[in-house]
């Protein structure tokens, strides 16, 4: 892929979360606090914000930044809520909002971003994350392509995250074989990897004994 490399100026350099709000009333990340705009600094030092509607918030704990074009500069990915509909996971840049994946269909449904990166070796960057982790418990992974995302796969018995918890569990990890999800198994009692090689494969990387054994999954040595 190639891309026209952006002017300097428009290149997002930082994200924030600003304008908390309780208008939401979920509590997923153990308080009621969501968030109603985003803030993004560019490089030229001007600030964008994104101030959401009413009926919509931010539920998430920090933007994250990464490129998903190739271009050089950075998108802004958030879980972004809404009041009948649910979590989607959205992606921003300087102009506004450039696509989402469907929200889940009901209030109160989050997902919990995974991992963000060439998870299959195409060329193309992948957005991973868990649809409903403490309900359906589905790995979810979508291809981002000229502003589209499209769901490539799905893996059931997964999670990333327990309720009231304000940290996701597991993320990205490459221990020199390529990408890898580093999530817990549904019941919380494994830590599993997932990866690609012909086809999505999941691999055990051995018992789930806390914070201390993901932290050690993820630098790639034995949880």
């Amino acid at each position: 892929m190639w891309h026209p490399l952006p002017a300097l100026a428009d290149a997002i350099n930082a994200a924030r979360y600003t304008q908390p709000t309780t208008r939401y009333a979920h509590g997923v990340l153990g308080d009621a606090i969501e968030w109603g705009a985003l803030e993004m600094t560019l490089a030229s030092g001007r600030t964008i914000s994104v101030t959401l509607p009413e009926n919509r918030v931010f539920e998430d704990l920090a933007p994250r930044l990464a490129d998903l074009d190739g271009d050089g500069a950075p998108e802004v990915i958030v879980v972004e809520a809404e009041a009948s509909t649910g979590a989607s996971l959205a992606i921003y840049g300087p102009r506004g909002k450039i696509t989402a994946t469907p929200h889940i269909g009901q209030r109160n449904r989050w997902l919990a971003p995974a991992g963000i990166g060439d998870l299959d070796g195409d060329g193309y960057v992948e957005l991973a994350y868990v649809d409903r982790p403490h309900l359906a418990r589905t790995l979810r992974i979508w291809r981002y392509d000229t502003g589209r995302l499209t769901e490539i796969a799905q893996r059931p018995g997964v999670t990333n995250h327990r309720i009231g918890e304000d940290f996701i569990t597991g993320g990205l990890r490459d221990c020199g074989q390529g990408p890898e999800l580093v999530l817990a198994s549904a019941d919380w009692s494994r830590l599993l990897a997932v990866f690609h090689s012909e086809g999505w494969q999941t691999r055990d990387l051995g018992p789930f004994s806390g914070r201390t054994a993901v932290e050690r999954a993820l630098d790639c040595q034995s949880p």
